[in-house]
C-alpha cells in the first residue's frame, strides 16, 4: 500500500479520498481549499474534502507547500482548483484524476462542457500531473455515454465513482507499478471555467442549446424583474415559428431563436422548486408576456 498526500475540495472528490482509505492506503495529509461561506450560511465553513478527512482522522492544511515534507511516496490530485507550481512537483510526483477523455477538454470545466459541446460521451483519465495543464501523459482511462438529458450533477458522481475505481486499480501494486502512462494523442481542446453570463438562458438562442444550459443546473432567466431560476426543461418543435419573439410565454414553453424550450421544473426568487405549470397558472402572464426581457437583469 501506498503513502499518499491528497489533494482535492468539491464531493468528488471525496469519493476518491474514501476509496484510497478503504482500499487500504495511508492518506498522511489532505489538502485542500480555505474555509469559505458555502450555501446560504453566514459563517465560513470546511470543504467537503477537509470534513471527510477529519472524519476520517487525515491531517488537513490548506498550504499547498506543506506536502514536500509529508512523508508521501505520491500525491493525488482530484478537483483541486489550482495549479500545482513546478516545485512541489519536483518534490513530489503527483497523479491526476481528470473527468473527460483526454486531451478533449483540459481544464477547470470538463463536464459542464462537454454538455454544452452536446457531447455523447466522456469518460475519466489517471495521469501524470506535469507543468502543462491537463497534458501528463496518461496511466488508465474509461469511457462513459452521456446518457439523454442528463444533468452535470449526476454525470459528475457516475464519472466521480469511475475514476475512484480507476485510480485504486492503479495503485494496486503501489506506486511503482503505475507506470510512465503513455502520451495524449488527438486534438486538443480546453474546457474553460464557465463564466456567470453562460448560465443566463439567452432566448435568442436554439432550444436544444439552451436545454443543454438547464443541465448544468445553475440556469437562470428573470419574470416580472424578479429571478427565476430553471430546473428542468425540455427542446421542443415550434409549430408556428416566427409568430412570437423569443422568451415569450407559450403556456409553460418559451419561444427561443429556434424551437420552444418547454419548462418542467422551475425556482422562484425566494421560493422551493416547483412545477413550471403550478408557477404559471400563479403568474397569470398576459398576452405575449416575456421572459428575461431587455433591461430586467437583476
Amino acid at each position: 500500500m501506498a503513502r499518499l498526500a491528497f489533494l482535492g475540495s468539491p464531493p468528488a472528490a471525496v469519493v476518491a479520498l474514501e476509496a484510497l482509505v478503504g482500499a487500504g492506503h495511508d492518506v498522511v495529509l489532505a489538502v485542500t481549499r480555505a474555509d469559505a461561506r458555502r450555501g446560504r450560511g453566514p459563517a465560513p465553513g470546511p470543504s467537503p474534502v477537509k470534513r471527510a478527512a477529519l472524519d476520517l482522522g487525515i491531517p488537513v492544511t490548506h498550504r499547498l507547500a506543506e506536502v514536500t515534507g509529508a512523508g508521501a511516496e505520491l500525491g493525488v490530485v482530484v478537483a483541486y482548483g489550482r495549479i500545482v507550481p513546478v516545485a512541489v512537483l519536483d518534490a513530489l510526483a503527483m497523479v491526476n484524476v481528470h473527468f473527460s477523455l483526454l486531451p478533449r477538454w483540459r481544464g477547470a470545466a470538463p463536464v459542464e462542457r462537454a454538455i454544452l459541446a452536446g457531447d455523447e460521451e466522456t469518460g475519466v483519465c489517471l495521469m501524470r500531473l506535469e507543468a502543462g495543464l491537463d497534458t501528463g501523459p496518461v496511466l488508465g482511462r474509461v469511457r462513459l455515454g452521456i446518457e439523454d438529458g442528463e444533468h452535470a450533477g449526476p454525470l459528475t458522481a457516475r464519472l466521480a465513482r469511475a475514476g475512484a475505481a480507476l485510480l485504486v486499480d492503479g495503485l494496486a501494486g503501489g506506486v511503482e507499478a503505475l507506470g510512465p502512462g503513455v502520451p495524449q494523442e488527438g486534438e486538443a481542446t480546453y474546457a474553460a471555467k464557465l463564466e456567470p453570463s453562460e448560465l443566463r438562458l439567452d432566448w435568442t438562442r436554439p432550444a436544444l442549446e439552451l436545454e443543454r444550459v438547464v443541465r448544468l443546473d445553475r440556469a437562470w432567466t428573470t419574470a416580472r424583474h424578479e429571478r427565476l431560476r430553471v430546473l428542468e426543461a425540455r427542446a421542443e418543435p415550434d409549430p408556428t415559428p416566427g409568430a412570437d419573439p423569443p422568451g415569450t410565454l407559450r403556456g409553460s414553453a418559451v419561444v427561443t431563436g429556434a424551437g420552444l424550450l418547454a419548462l418542467l421544473e422551475v425556482q422562484p426568487a425566494g421560493r422551493r422548486p416547483m412545477a413550471a405549470e403550478a408557477w404559471r397558472r400563479g403568474l397569470r402572464p398576459g398576452p405575449g408576456e416575456r421572459l428575461g426581457a431587455i433591461g430586467d437583469d437583476r
